[in-house]
């Protein structure tokens, strides 16, 4: 049993440590000889009545990260009572490194300290204190690594694909934890999510404008969001294409006509766009020499003229039209110049010429890759044509007509008088040239576009034109042999 004995201090019991009340009451008082002072019994157990607290013992933090702002990290801090001491009124916190404010109070275990800068390790000591004094510090916890939600990021540059997005940025401070960013469109909220930049956005409608803003996120939340990016319309990317664009063929008369221009290479065409083309009819053998010139064949942004008409049988010089080919001269005095061919896409015609009581001559019309064939001693033939293997096979289009009476019209569809053959339809040659003696003029033959194109696209064909569409390898071929429309790719 307790030894309650009086100590002689108006009744007050004594004893050592050991003979303390066993059920004491707050406001019980005992003098403890084994301390040597006076302890009153409460909240905090036995303490003394008259002297500074003693140190706190077991000093332990916590992170407390969630939903915290960049750079407002919190933390908690607990601690036990050391033994001994007086009555504690107060406990103080400090961090290490300093924050603003340097320390932090609090009546009891544990507290919480605030404005810790992210990503930063802190350490903490814990002292106590009542009206007789404060306690020295406590050891110092193991050092904790104060984390927030990120910082946010820096927006950079949107651009636009076929119904998507790659949008750049530069992130922020991570807040001391793992990151996650998120790409959010307006309009639409699509959004898309990676560990870096750049963030592909998938899904967009193409032709309708957006911009994006990126969040970042880690375990303790989300930043605020970046500013807006510039504004991009999401489209189909443009198709790259072989082409083939022959105009029509120029009429003969006494010269032979010139072949439609012709044009091929490799470009891009703009996706879901209407694309006009026409297919360049050939002229016929009627009326003055450019009214026997033949009509332009046009893809896009691409245009063949047609090639130049024959000249005609005079006593006055009578030239062939310039044209894609230019037209043959006409047999005439003095000399029926030939016509002149469009650069990139025909050559030259001869030159026609009459020798009064020898003949009438004319010239032949220029073809793709040769002039025409001047009246010398006699018609001028056709200039030849230029093969295409575009379809999967070789073909030869835009020779000029050969001048009248010429036995040879040029290759690839060029006509000649004599035997009446025309310029070749969708070959797009020259007519053949006819006079006295030497048979009847020919028309022009008719032009014609070709597209080649990878397999994996579409080509709608719009009324109006006349079509055919094969396959080629990994490719599609489509062929227009008529008339005029829009197309458009997907």
């Amino acid at each position: 049993m307790a030894d309650l004995r009086a100590s002689g201090l108006g009744g007050i019991p004594k004893g050592q440590t050991a003979n303390r009340p066993s059920s004491p009451s707050i406001g019980d008082v005992f003098y403890n000889g084994t301390l040597g002072c006076l302890e009153i019994y409460t909240s905090q157990g036995w303490v003394a009545s008259s002297s500074p607290p003693a140190i706190p013992t077991s000093v332990v933090a916590t992170n407390q990260g969630s939903g915290r702002a960049f750079n407002n990290g919190q933390a908690s801090v607990a601690f036990s009572n050391g033994s001994g001491g007086g009555f504690i009124s107060e406990y103080i916190v400090t961090p290490s490194p300093a924050t603003s404010p340097s320390t932090f109070t609090g009546s009891s275990s544990p507290i919480t300290v605030t404005g810790l800068q992210s990503s930063t390790q802190y350490t903490y000591t814990v002292q106590a204190k009542n009206n007789f004094g404060t306690s020295l510090s406590s050891g110092a916890s193991s050092a904790v690594t104060a984390t927030t939600i990120p910082q946010s990021p820096t927006i950079g540059t949107a651009t636009g694909g076929d119904a998507q997005a790659s949008i750049t940025f530069t992130p922020g401070a991570t807040g001391g934890a793992a990151v996650t960013y998120t790409v959010t469109s307006s309009p639409g909220n699509i959004t898309a999510s990676g560990a870096s930049s750049p963030i592909t956005v998938t899904g967009l409608t193409n032709g309708t404008a957006y911009t994006f803003t990126v969040t970042a996120t880690n375990a303790n939340g989300t930043s605020a969001a970046s500013s807006a990016s510039n504004s991009i319309t999401p489209a189909l990317p443009p198709i790259t294409a072989d082409y083939l664009v022959v105009a029509g063929g120029g009429g003969g008369s006494s010269g032979g006509g010139g072949a439609g221009g012709m044009l091929t290479g490799t470009t891009t065409f703009p996706a879901a766009t209407s694309l006009t083309v026409t297919v360049g009819a050939g002229a016929g053998t009627s009326g003055s020499p450019t009214s026997r010139t033949g009509s332009n064949s046009v893809l896009y942004t691409i245009t063949a003229n047609g090639g130049g008409g024959g000249g005609n049988f005079s006593t006055s010089p009578s030239a062939g039209a310039d044209g894609g080919s230019g037209g043959g001269g006409g047999g005439s005095q003095p000399q029926g110049a030939g016509g002149l061919g469009t650069s990139g896409q025909g050559s030259n015609g001869g030159y026609g010429r009459w020798q009064s009581g020898v003949f009438y001559a004319g010239g032949g019309g220029g073809g793709k890759s040769q002039v025409g064939g001047d009246a010398v001693s006699g018609p001028g033939n056709g200039g030849n044509g230029q093969a295409s293997s575009i379809t999967g096979s070789s073909v030869t289009y835009a020779g000029g007509g050969a001048g009248d009476g010429s036995s040879t019209g040029g290759t690839g569809g060029g006509g000649n008088g004599v035997n009446g053959v025309n310029g070749g339809t969708n070959l797009g040659g020259g007519g053949g040239g006819g006079g006295t003696g030497a048979g009847s003029p020919t028309s022009g033959g008719s032009g014609v576009v070709v597209i080649r194109y990878p397999s994996s696209k579409t080509l709608t064909v719009g009324v109006g034109l006349t079509s055919s569409t094969s396959t080629v390898g990994s490719d599609k071929v489509t062929t227009f042999t008529a008339g005029t429309g829009t197309v458009s790719f997907s």
